[in-house]
């Protein structure tokens, strides 16, 4: 069993010190995983990876009592809290976008501009929901791959299942999601 795997059980059991000594041994690849998220991201984002990596861990290891299998469940915890705290921070900037204040204007002779970020993340929250509930599994390969940046060998032996299961469904999801997103428009 690896340091970290053993860590992650020790801040299971609510040993105080546990967490603090995780976090050193976690925190490059965090960082990674919350710079890739952001690299994907408009420029000029109030919102930066550390700022991300920190939200993340909080609610990774302060929600109650965590239970987590091994390092890649760890992991897989951290891409779906980082998932949700984007799409937590699109919505909040798309509430602000369509109120707060502003005036109503004419929408006659404006031409409409492309999906921002923010909303391509709201598109792609709703699809990766809709397909959660049609298959929670490809989901969750989303979620480690697209949100986490884990390899096809990270998520097989996060899901316990072989590398090509996972390339099938990451090709599937990719699809399902495209067609998904693209009824939405």
């Amino acid at each position: 069993m690896s340091e970290i795997t053993q860590l992650l059980h020790a801040v299971e059991r609510g040993e105080a010190h546990a967490s603090e000594e995780l976090l050193p041994l976690v925190y490059q690849d965090l960082r990674r995983q919350a710079a890739a998220q952001m690299a994907r991201e408009t420029p000029g984002q109030t919102l930066q990876p550390t700022a991300l990596l920190h939200e993340a861990w909080l609610r990774v290891t302060g929600s109650g009592q965590p239970r987590w299998q091994n390092r890649a469940h760890f992991f897989g915890a951290a891409a779906e809290a980082m998932r949700r705290i984007l799409v937590e921070n699109a919505r909040r900037k798309a509430r602000l976008k369509r109120g707060g204040g502003q005036v109503r204007v004419d929408m006659d002779g404006i031409e409409l501009a492309a999906a921002s970020p923010d909303e391509k993340i709201l598109l792609m929250n709703d699809a990766l929901e809709r397909l959660h509930l049609e298959d929670p599994e490809k989901a969750r390969v989303v979620v480690m791959k697209f949100f986490g940046g884990r390899t096809n060998q990270e998520v097989a032996e996060a899901l316990a299942v072989t590398e090509r299961t996972v390339e099938r469904h990451w090709a599937y999801a990719k699809a399902w999601l495209f067609q998904s997103i693209r009824a939405q428009n």
